[in-house]
C-alpha cells in the first residue's frame, strides 16, 4: 500500500495534466477597439475588446478626466456625434433586463463597473462583459454597431435606465481590428 506522500506525488502530475489547457484555449486576442473622444473631439482614451477563452473582456484607459468614479457603458449604436453623444442610443440591452448589478431585474449587457480616475486624471478598467461570447459579438457588431460612452458621474448600479451617471462626456465607436 502506498503512503499518503507517495500517493500525492504520483497523483499531482495527473491532476495537473487533467486541468491543463492548450495555448489556444487560454489565448487572449484583442479583436476590437474604440478611440474615446470628448465633446471637443480630443482623444481622451481607448477601449478594447479582448477574447479570453469563452469570455469577452473590455479594457479601457482614459486621461484628462476629473478624478473620481465615472459610469461607462456599452451603447446600442455605433455613432458618437458631439457634443451630447445621444446618437449612441441607450444602453446595449438585447435581453430587456433592467439597469444595474444591484438591481434584482438586472444587469444588462451594457452594464459595466465604474471607471475610477485618479487625481492625475488617468484611469483604467478591465472587466468581463455580461453574456455569452457569441451573443455579445452579435449584439455589439449588429448592422448599426455599438459605442462605448463615459459619463460625468458614477453609476449607482441600480437606477434604470442609466444608473444616475450624468451626462455623456466621451464616446468611441467599436470597430473590429483587421489583421
Amino acid at each position: 500500500m502506498l503512503s499518503k506522500r507517495a500517493s500525492i506525488a504520483i497523483s499531482a502530475p495527473i491532476l495537473l495534466a487533467a486541468c491543463a489547457t492548450t495555448g489556444t484555449e487560454r489565448a487572449t486576442e484583442k479583436f476590437a477597439q474604440a478611440t474615446l473622444l470628448d465633446a471637443a473631439g480630443k482623444r481622451i482614451g481607448e477601449a478594447t475588446l479582448i477574447a479570453n477563452g469563452a469570455a469577452i473582456q473590455l479594457g479601457a484607459e482614459v486621461a484628462g478626466l476629473s478624478p473620481g468614479d465615472h459610469g461607462i457603458h456599452l451603447h446600442t449604436t455605433g455613432k458618437c456625434d458631439a457634443p451630447g453623444f445621444t446618437t449612441a442610443g441607450g444602453h446595449l440591452n438585447p435581453s430587456a433586463h433592467k439597469h444595474g448589478t444591484m438591481n434584482a431585474a438586472g444587469p444588462h449587457m451594457g452594464d459595466l463597473p465604474n471607471i475610477t480616475v485618479k487625481p492625475d486624471g488617468t484611469g483604467t478598467i478591465l472587466t468581463a462583459l455580461t453574456g455569452q461570447s457569441e451573443d455579445l459579438r452579435a449584439a455589439i457588431f449588429d448592422a448599426d454597431g455599438s459605442a462605448i460612452v463615459v459619463h460625468a458621474d458614477p453609476d449607482d448600479y441600480k437606477t434604470d435606465p442609466a444608473g444616475n451617471s450624468g451626462g455623456r462626456i466621451a464616446c468611441g465607436v467599436l470597430s473590429v481590428i483587421t489583421p
